[in-house]
């Protein structure tokens, strides 16, 4: 994905804030299993994290009691850090994103926090929207189920 920017807009289109995210290394795409960032019109449908600590790290959308540390990290080389907080989206366009072979949902694709030494702007994930964890943070405070979200 060529523009790696996630922009919260208000009812009338304008814009409230934008961050610099990262999307999949695979690129774009929706098929089970690709590895990548699926595109077109999305909802969130759960929202995982509220009021834990910044750097709270999660495994199966569940926090394992763990902050991030550097120290952390060398333990586990090679993890997928999910941090913070998670938006757990699901697709709007059956066929595109949502249902067999392609379904966002099942594909548990977020939008969630990653280690701050992570670079962002730079198509690195397995498939997520990875973001900084104050941003994520303050993102999170500002949305609730149900909300779209469109990728491109």
């Amino acid at each position: 994905m060529d523009d790696q920017n996630l922009t919260l807009l208000d009812g009338s289109g304008g814009v409230i804030v934008c961050y610099s995210v990262s999307t999949a290394l695979n690129g774009a795409g929706e098929q089970d299993a690709s590895g990548c960032t699926p595109r077109g019109k999305h909802f969130v449908r759960a929202m995982i994290g509220s009021g834990l600590p910044a750097n709270t790290v999660f495994r199966g959308r569940r926090p394992t009691g763990e902050i991030y540390s550097p120290v952390l990290a060398a333990s586990h080389p090679g993890r997928d850090w999910i941090l913070s907080r998670i938006l757990w989206l699901c697709g709007r366009e059956h066929g595109i994103n949502r249902g067999a072979g392609v379904d966002s949902f099942r594909r548990y694709i977020y939008i969630h926090g990653t280690p701050d030494t992570e670079p962002m702007g730079t198509a690195l994930s397995h498939g997520c929207v990875r973001m900084r964890n104050a941003d994520v943070i303050e993102l999170f405070e500002c949305v609730q189920p149900g909300m779209p979200v469109t990728i491109r």
